[in-house]
């Protein structure tokens, strides 16, 4: 690289990693007053661990806000550069503003993918081993204390509640089986459900049909196409499981249509996640590096701030979509940085012919 990448690139990552810091002490003090889990895990496993949780959920958080904090970041580089006309003086040399801006798009996309990948595998697996999310905390939709799948195979439909699972997810307490497909047995109550060999089974169960009165049965026994690792799932969150692990599930099968689109999603979404970083560096350099006659950067500064939080609203509407199945997976992961890297370099284009 020449010396005026270096330039460029030291000035807004300067900025950008300030921002970043300020923005990552603020989610720690605020998670850091959820007291009555900080007293728990405290209890459970010590000081030490009750901070290093606060730490990794404040690292959690940040990535999320990545997007918003890197475009309030680079336009402070950005504004440093021309504060001492150091912009002026490339644009000057001839340079376009595609060549100032190549340093430090590469260097965002080397570290966003190192970010994605390795520093939200440390914290979310640190966060899952000392306090792990909720059942149903994640989607809002399942009631506190239940369990629901839906299962489908060899023509049976039928749907399983259970107010208990087994760390493994193979086995389920306090079982209520509900037929959707014309059987005789229309209601099933059981202390245990077992998952072997590709069979939900058992041991006993009660009976309920309109018709007749309670039957008492065992080994009662029910074809699944579902796996242990994606029944495991319902007893915390895909917001637990890492890169590799959401990989590796992905890869043997996930029968279960909810547990694929939440893991689909999360997995194209930190793949996805230095294209939204390159969108948010665009739409800054579209938004701030424009020769201006007067130094006042309030409305150039305020519209890519407004468009970084349009941006970061697109982000998670599409994440709740394409984790429930209404829109693509990887179109709702990949739609987001797509639109704001065009928005970006619609308005450079714009710029640099002359027009604004």
């Amino acid at each position: 690289m020449s010396r005026i990448d270096w330039l460029v690139l030291r000035r807004v990552g300067a900025r950008i990693g300030v921002t970043l810091f300020v923005f990552y002490g603020l989610i720690a003090l605020v998670e850091s007053l959820d007291t009555w889990r900080f007293n728990y895990v405290a209890e459970q496993h010590g000081l030490g661990a009750a901070l290093l949780m606060v730490a990794m959920s404040a690292v959690k958080w940040t990535i999320k806000t990545m997007p918003v904090t890197v475009l309030m970041g680079a336009i402070l580089g950005l504004i440093d550069l021309k504060a001492r006309h150091e912009l002026t003086v490339i644009k000057a040399s001839g340079i376009s503003i595609w060549r100032t801006v190549r340093a430090p798009t590469v260097a965002l996309l080397l570290i966003s993918l190192v970010v994605g990948i390795g520093a939200e595998t440390v914290s979310t697996q640190v966060g899952r081993d000392l306090y792990p999310t909720p059942p149903g905390q994640a989607a809002q939709l399942t009631p506190p204390g239940e369990i629901w799948l839906e299962q489908r195979a060899d023509g049976h439909h039928y749907v399983i509640m259970a107010r208990g699972m087994g760390p493994t997810g193979e086995v389920l307490h306090d079982v209520t089986l509900f037929h959707l497909t014309n059987q005789p047995e229309r209601r099933l109550l059981a202390i245990e459900a077992r998952l072997e060999n590709g069979e939900w089974v058992l041991p006993q169960a009660t009976v309920l049909a309109p018709d007749r009165p309670a039957l008492l049965v065992t080994d009662y026994r029910l074809p699944t196409s579902s796996t242990p690792a994606e029944i495991g799932l319902k007893l915390a969150s895909t917001e637990d499981m890492t890169f590799f692990e959401l990989a590796t599930l992905l890869q043997q099968g996930v029968a279960d249509a909810g547990i694929r689109n939440a893991a689909t999603m999360r997995l194209i979404k930190l793949l996805a996640l230095p294209l939204v970083l390159t969108g948010s560096l665009f739409i800054a350099f579209a938004f701030t590096a424009g020769y201006r006659r007067a130094s006042n950067y309030g409305p150039a500064v305020l519209y890519g701030i407004v468009l970084g939080f349009v941006v970061f609203v697109i982000t998670e509407m599409a994440d709740r979509a394409g984790s429930t199945g209404v829109l693509n997976p990887v179109f709702a992961a990949i739609g987001p940085a797509f639109v704001a890297i065009v928005i970006g370099v619609t308005v450079l284009l714009y710029k640099e012919d002359g027009r604004a």
